[in-house]
């Protein structure tokens, strides 16, 4: 790292990343085999050594190697010496993360946390879908029913099933069939090792913005390549955690440096058949994350693949090569070439596709915040490891985690769940005492004198009978004329 940034490359001049305007979000694009993990590892041990807490998503387990100090090859070290580099193998400080709690400590967000919103595009849920499962979140919080987990989630739905009639005319309409409909994707949620993200202890932020006692943040490697197999759940929770973020810090306007770096690898898996309601508060959460000292940078393979609203925010970019063979690829890279600020030296959508491994375009914020030209850059070596930690290096990391035991063992607390099942319990046994209190309230009759009971009432006379029914009619009209006059009372006033 120099002084005044993290260093990325060397062009005719150094390329750098400054500090103080990698708040203002970035890109790191290119096709597969073109060396964008080794760019992250570079940038995000780079943030590490100024004191920048990072957090970044391993899809291939490559990233891992962040952690353990390089082997640099003669290849490393001659292009470390082009550039006036001293190449010292080190590795960041780092945490190992992941929802399933195989590869790193489990992290964990409440249902009531993540919202219908996005639970709604985790669950691929139709507008109506989510309409109900508002109204279930609603009716849960009125009803002061905690949602944690997802037997809680279940819970609260069979309840709303249950109790459809009532609720509808306080929320809106309730159909038990799209309840049971929610009810088969949730399993289907589960199925796919979605019931482990949800519930507690759940993640504190403070333990992503940590740093270790010589000042270097740490790196927090959330292990995906599982999670990768299902990229709803994988992209639904990093938004998850980007909103957490956007709502739970302070406004800090642009700081010397940012007091996060966020890196979202396969961000094109973000913005695939979104729905607007969520571009629209992606695109929110990008633009206004800023001011909170937080820097995001989208990893993915075309610049194509993030919209518009969204890739007009990222101001530091990164551009290795890309592949045109189809009229899409085609205008693909035309439009990566035109988001550039041109360099007369050399024709910028020919240089992206003559680029080699290890080479890019660079064009990065300046001192005024406007993008530098665009520079045919070769990236700089790593210190630390290129290729995957071991198992053993692993968990080595884990057990000197400054948040081991924190976030391993669940915490179940009494839920709506829990909550739930008391209220049916009581109900059954209400209901299973009301016949012996009817019975003590109201004592078998006589069993002698019961008969003559019955052959009073059958020998009623026709007169009698007759009385009675007329005394009913003469009601009932007696009723109805009252009713009219009350009504005709009204309708005149």
């Amino acid at each position: 790292m120099s002084e005044d940034g993290v260093l990325i490359g060397q062009a005719e001049a150094a390329q750098l990343l400054r500090l103080d305007r990698a708040n203002r979000h970035g890109l790191v694009a290119g096709a597969t085999g073109t060396g964008k993990t080794v760019t992250l590892q570079i940038l995000a041990q780079g943030l590490s050594d100024a004191g920048v807490p990072v957090f970044a998503a391993d899809v291939k387990g490559d990233l891992s190697g962040i952690s353990q100090p390089g082997q640099p090859n003669e290849k490393f070290l001659a292009r470390a010496a082009s550039m006036n580099l001293e190449l010292r193998p080190e590795g960041a400080p780092t945490i190992f993360w992941d929802l399933f709690g195989e590869q790193g400590h489990p992290i964990r967000a409440s249902v009531s946390e993540m919202g219908p919103l996005l639970l709604s595009r985790m669950l691929e849920l139709n507008d109506v879908q989510e309409g109900v499962l508002s109204v279930v979140f609603r009716a849960a919080d009125d009803e002061r029913l905690l949602l944690l987990d997802l037997k809680d989630l279940q819970a609260a739905l069979t309840w709303t099933a249950e109790n459809a009639a009532e609720i509808g005319q306080r929320y809106g309409n309730v159909s038990k069939a799209t309840v049971a409909t929610i009810q088969r994707k949730l399993l289907v949620l589960e199925d796919q090792g979605g019931a482990q993200l949800f519930g507690e202890p759940t993640l504190l932020l403070s333990d992503l913005m940590r740093t270790d006692p010589t000042g270097r943040g740490y790196v927090s490697i959330l292990a995906a390549d599982k999670l990768i197999n299902s990229p709803r759940l994988y992209a639904t929770f990093l938004l998850w955690l980007l909103s957490e973020l956007f709502e739970e810090l302070p406004e800090v306007g642009d700081p010397e440096k940012p007091r996060l770096a966020f890196f979202f690898d396969e961000a094109h898996l973000l913005f695939r058949d979104a729905p607007k309601a969520l571009l629209e508060k992606v695109e929110q959460v990008v633009r206004l994350i800023r001011s909170k000292g937080v820097g995001v940078y989208f990893v993915t393979q075309n610049p194509a693949d993030i919209p518009e609203t969204v890739l007009g925010q990222l101001g530091n970019r990164i551009q290795h090569a890309l592949r045109a063979y189809t009229p899409v690829e085609q205008k693909g890279l035309r439009a990566a070439a035109a988001s550039f600020r041109t360099n007369p030296a050399f024709d910028t959508a020919e240089t992206i596709q003559a680029l080699g491994v290890g080479e890019a375009l660079v064009s990065v914020l300046d001192q005024k915040g406007a993008p530098t030209m665009v520079a045919r850059t070769l990236i700089r070596p790593p210190a630390s490891r290129l290729g995957p930690a071991t198992p053993q290096e692993r968990a080595a990391i884990m057990a000197a985690s400054p948040v081991r035991g924190v976030y391993d063992r669940v915490l179940d607390r009494e839920s709506a769940f829990e909550m739930l099942k008391q209220r049916a319990e009581r109900a059954q046994a209400q209901a299973e005492a009301a016949p012996a209190r009817k019975a003590a309230r109201d004592p078998e009759p006589d069993r002698e004198r019961a008969p003559r009971a019955r052959t009073t009432r059958t020998r009623e006379g026709a007169g009698e009978a007759f009385a009675k029914s007329l005394m009913r009619s003469i009601g009932s009209q007696i009723g109805r004329e009252i009713m009219r006059g009350v009504l005709g009372g009204l309708k005149r006033r």
